[in-house]
């Protein structure tokens, strides 16, 4: 069998993939007893499962109190042409960069994943991957056409008929301070002073109640790079002092108080679109001391908009 690549012809030799195997602090094991072909070329027909009576296990160990969680599911074509994109086999012979545009592909094929099943991956791109793809989405700012097109829905208006976005999230963690910054969730919301503003908070029980001492608010504005390595991005959420303010805000939040170390160290989220609904955060302390250092927080953070079927 022949699988053609832009210009390439490149023969393939199917196995039965039977494997398991850790990366990043995920499992994800792939089997099969059959002989059909593994999904790793690009779909051509949307709605098709990544090959019948073979599954994606994900475990996940998230928040502080160490309770993990397995979830099954049969992944669609449409989710693992992302994967193979960000993490292609060994065989597969690349595209040459210079005929195309990365991220502009990769925002196609995250548009190919219908709204509701985008979340997933969040359970199928490991900690390296989504470093990956901050990597890619750094090419779309090479094309002056495509750096403009953006998600819409992050910044909006009072007249908007939803009062805020919700949006599920995952990375790497840090150090111990934040280690329960692995699945957590991001409310993006509008106040009443005409700035936007977001909140981070997590689904762990104990954690929760930490953030009603301690919520994690931030101003989201606009910015095209990031200070500490001036490579281009399109936002960046600001933690300042947490001291925000903020007279109305969603139901059931707290009122703003001081951030906790170190997201009181001038802690910044610079952000890149990648798809509809879909960014990748880069997390600075870029610290008070004019003689501070920054240093990267936590690894890349993927964020995907919870679906709302009232938006559409």
């Amino acid at each position: 069998m022949r699988v053609s690549i832009g210009s390439y012809n490149t023969p393939l030799s199917f196995v039965t993939p039977i494997c398991s195997r850790p990366s990043g602090g995920c499992l994800i094991s792939i089997s099969s007893s059959s002989h059909s072909p593994p999904a790793l070329r690009l779909s051509s027909f949307p709605g098709l499962r990544f090959c019948g009576g073979r599954k994606i296990s994900v475990g996940a160990r998230a928040g502080v109190n160490g309770a993990s969680e397995t979830t099954s599911f049969e992944p669609y074509l449409e989710e693992m042409d992302v994967v193979t994109f960000l993490d292609p086999p060994n065989y597969l012979i690349p595209l040459d960069p210079g005929s195309y545009n990365p991220a502009a592909y990769l925002w196609k094929k995250i548009e190919d994943i219908p709204e509701e099943r985008r979340h997933r991956l969040l359970q199928l791109l490991n900690p390296r991957l989504i470093s990956i793809a901050w990597e890619i989405a750094g090419t779309r700012y090479h094309d002056p056409k495509f750096v403009k097109k953006t998600d819409s829905n992050i910044r909006f208006n009072k007249d908007t008929a939803i009062p805020f976005h919700v949006y599920n999230c995952r990375t790497s963690g840090g150090p111990f301070l934040i280690a329960w910054l692995k699945f957590f969730k991001k409310t993006i919301f509008y106040g009443n002073n005409g700035k936007t503003y977001g909140r981070f908070s997590s689904g762990s029980i104990v954690v929760q109640f930490a953030n009603q001492l301690c919520p994690f608010y931030f101003e989201v504005t606009e910015m095209k790079e990031v200070m500490s390595t001036e490579q281009p991005c399109d936002l960046a959420y600001e933690f300042g002092d947490g001291l925000f303010d903020l007279d109305e805000f969603p139901s059931g939040f707290p009122k703003p108080v001081k951030h906790p170390y170190p997201f009181s160290d001038e802690v910044v989220i610079y952000i890149r679109h990648i798809g509809p609904g879909v960014l990748v955060g880069q997390a600075w302390q870029e610290g008070k001391e004019l003689d501070q250092v920054p240093q990267k927080l936590c690894g890349e953070i993927l964020m995907v908009k919870e679906y709302n079927p009232l938006e559409n």
